[in-house]
């Protein structure tokens, strides 16, 4: 159980340096950074896509915060995975009724709507191991 309990942590760590990757970039260079946008660039693009770039980075910190302990954190991994799938369900739409984005989007998706939902799964079953071996 220890060995899976580790893995996932470190699944989990690593997946982490996606968030901290893109949105550390787009807080501090706004909306420049997406492909095909050079300043200057709307205000209120720019102020909004900063905005949702803080709230991707803090997603981030919450699931590093999660690592540490990750078998007693899942009310907060569920959480934030909720909140993952449904910017994932959301950049879906915006597929759909608009067409493809880039190829970063694209694997941001699969992240979103296939990875995040695994490793929640997987942190369900870590956590219902360590209980059924704490007590028994």
């Amino acid at each position: 159980m220890i060995v899976e309990k580790r893995a996932l942590q470190m699944v989990v760590a690593i997946a982490c340096l996606v968030p901290f990757s893109v949105a550390i970039p787009s807080v501090l260079h706004g909306a420049t950074t997406l492909k095909g946008l050079h300043a200057p660039v709307p205000r209120d693009l720019d102020s909004h896509f900063r905005y949702l770039s803080g709230i991707f980075l803090m997603l981030g910190i919450g699931f590093a915060s999660c690592v540490p302990g990750i078998d007693r954190k899942g009310p907060r991994f569920r959480l934030l995975g909720a909140m993952v799938v449904t910017g994932g369900l959301a950049r879906a739409l915006s597929w759909a009724e608009i067409g493809a984005p880039s190829l970063g989007h694209q694997l941001g998706l699969v992240m979103e709507l296939g990875v995040v939902p695994v490793l929640m799964l997987w942190q369900a079953r870590v956590a219902d191991i360590c209980i059924a071996t704490s007590t028994g």
